[in-house]
């Protein structure tokens, strides 16, 4: 049985990948490893916490002799990595952990990687994911491709870009069998609500402001995760070491227009009066260098590799807001910081 070891499997997009994993590929031995910082949730994988392909285990990706006893226990075949500190503001507040997530836990991963591996590099895989923030900003025109330059505005950013680099320099210097996705921003179930549209979901059920940086005039292209979790899975068993893949879900929005609609929809779900939630739009002081739009071409994955989106946007919406509602007790639990108490007393570094 093939053993992977999935990093940042408790976090948002990370649980969605384990859970498509173990379900669809019960010939598979997974390996959560996460931290179980702030962005950590067990709670997001219930369902096949018990599954008999499926087992945690909670360390730090930074601490270099745990990484290398969990290659030597463990014996993985392959990596899905995906751990990383990744809120924009938290890194202009404080970039130097950053650095150390995403960049010095990365080195760390690979290093173990190109120990164990040595001489298998042809029958293993390190599979990074990566972010469409690397590239920059647009304008109004253009679209980010695998051969957009490198050029991160943010110490997030930075951070990812590195990050990249050094999986790329271990491919050509060691001949390490890696992948790279960079992918637009995610959006569905499980996200931790200091990001943008659970936020919104959250305050426009309380009757809370709902911020909005700037004038909202910012432009995203938006994923659904179960479509990113797909997609990584297709990149996973077809791409050739050495490629890279953009990762898009081909729904460019500014900021304001898809609060306008979640008021919308959410007026609707909650019997309340058309427009009544628009009330609690608050513009707030922008963000620090922030990109003005991001939007992916995810041609070279439809042509090569077959993926493309499921859903559209604004289904994928609806879906999101729904499992919000019915999920009241898991929103309840991350905002209070219940689930943090529960979960990390359970597990400590192996």
């Amino acid at each position: 049985m093939k053993k992977i070891i999935i990093t940042g499997g408790a976090g948002f997009i990370g649980s969605h990948v384990v859970r498509r994993f173990v379900t669809q590929h019960p010939e598979y031995h997974i390996v959560n490893l996460d931290k179980l910082t702030y962005a950590g949730n067990l709670a997001n994988l219930r369902d096949i916490e018990h599954a008999p392909n499926y087992e945690f285990v909670k360390g730090d990706i930074v601490d270099a002799d745990f990484i290398d006893r969990l290659f030597a226990t463990h014996q993985p075949d392959a990596v899905v990595h995906l751990a990383a500190e990744s809120h924009v503001d938290r890194s202009i507040t404080n970039p130097l952990e950053f650095v150390m997530a995403n960049v010095i836990g990365t080195v760390n991963l690979l290093n173990a990687a190109k120990k164990y591996w040595k001489g298998r590099y042809d029958i293993t895989r390190f599979y990074h994911v990566s972010t469409d923030e690397v590239y920059g900003t647009l304008g109004e025109d253009g679209m980010f491709t695998e051969e957009t330059a490198y050029d991160p505005h943010s110490p997030y950013s930075a951070s990812k870009a590195s990050s990249d680099h050094f999986v790329r320099a271990y491919q050509d210097t060691y001949g390490l069998n890696a992948v790279i996705s960079n992918c637009s921003n995610n959006y569905g179930s499980y996200h931790f609500p200091e990001k943008l549209i659970p936020l919104a979901i959250h305050n426009i059920k309380q009757s809370k402001p709902i911020p909005v940086y700037g004038k909202g005039e910012n432009i995203r292209d938006w994923l659904w995760v179960e479509d990113h979790a797909r997609a990584i899975e297709v990149i996973f068993h077809k791409a050739k070491s050495g490629t890279t893949y953009n990762i898009g879900g081909h729904n460019e929005w500014k900021n304001i227009d898809l609060i306008r609609l979640l008021c919308q929809i959410m007026d609707s779900k909650l019997g309340r009066a058309a427009g009544e939630s628009e009330k609690l739009i608050t513009f707030v002081t922008d963000r620090a260098g922030h990109d003005l739009r991001y939007a992916i071409d995810a041609t070279k994955l439809k042509n090569e590799l077959g993926w493309v989106p499921s859903i559209t946007f604004e289904e994928g919406l609806e879906k999101t807001v729904d499992w919000y509602l019915q999920n009241q007790e898991w929103l309840d639990d991350v905002t209070s910081g219940h689930y943090q108490q529960y979960y990390n007393d359970q597990y400590t570094n192996r």
